[in-house]
């Protein structure tokens, strides 16, 4: 059976409470070897640690602080969540960290400074970003920019862009660009725009369950066995095998998280 990864996966979220054995139990039999957890909020790096000791060498947890959980509190909470990252901590990577803009502007101030500072735990601690973006790629970049040679790498989750916005992703080392369910979507441009201007060796799968699930799941709820679906129309789009998207985002994770 050909092996691959959920890079990004709220297998944590009260959506799997009830059944969250048999997720993961799909999960496996459809091929999914790892599944990769991001905190969003200091209340989820607790239910992402607890499902990731429960399901050990297969769930990985991250820690990080999601821009629209941005609130006044915002120093407070970073600084509780730093404490967490003592020596032999179990994260994988600093995320969901980020910038969105989409539905408002007014803590513009405080999403700023919450994501440049936890671009310098990245720094500091060697871990990747795990980077949710939205109506903020220049704010972004502008950000990373002012650390560019320092940072170890990471993931833009959720691309969606065009091939001007990939271009400009990619011109940071050692991240990859986390593609998910949107890619099967019928307006999609992304069939067209990734194998215009991104190579393999830069793209790593992702669901982001229980959101935006793939056609023909489309409208259900997400889980990390339907990240199949976004690998079978990523080797349609480059005209490759299947096995080959396998092989190329195994090893693209494996050198971004520094996990076999």
């Amino acid at each position: 059976m050909i092996q691959f990864i959920d890079t990004h996966t709220h297998l944590d979220g009260t959506e799997f409470d009830a059944d969250r054995d048999e997720v993961m139990e799909r999960a496996r039999a459809a091929g999914v070897s790892k599944v990769f957890l991001p905190a969003i909020d200091l209340k989820s790096v607790e239910t992402v640690l607890a499902v990731s000791r429960k399901y050990e060498g297969y769930a990985y947890p991250m820690i990080g602080l999601h821009p629209e959980e941005v609130g006044a509190d915002w120093e407070n909470v970073l600084h509780r969540m730093r404490e967490y990252i003592v020596p032999g901590h179990p994260f994988i990577a600093i995320g969901e960290v980020g910038l969105d803009f989409y539905w408002t502007r007014d803590n513009e101030r405080e999403q700023l400074a919450a994501f440049e500072r936890q671009v310098e735990w990245s720094v500091e601690t060697r871990l990747p970003l795990m980077i949710h973006c939205r109506k903020a790629q220049n704010e972004m970049v502008a950000v990373m920019r002012r650390y560019q040679n320092e940072l170890p790498g990471g993931v833009f989750h959720c691309f969606t862009g065009n091939e001007k916005e990939a271009e400009q992703l990619l011109e940071f080392q050692n991240f990859v660009l986390g593609i998910g369910g949107v890619l099967t979507f019928k307006k999609s441009h992304l069939p067209e725009v990734l194998p215009a201007s991104v190579p393999l060796s830069r793209i790593v799968l992702e669901t982001d369950s229980p959101y935006m699930a793939p056609v023909p799941k489309r409208g259900e709820r997400n889980e990390s066995a339907y990240v199949e679906f976004v690998l079978k129309r990523l080797a349609e789009a480059y005209g490759v095998e299947d096995e080959e998207v396998a092989r190329q985002t195994n090893e693209n994770v494996e050198r971004v998280f520094r996990i076999g």
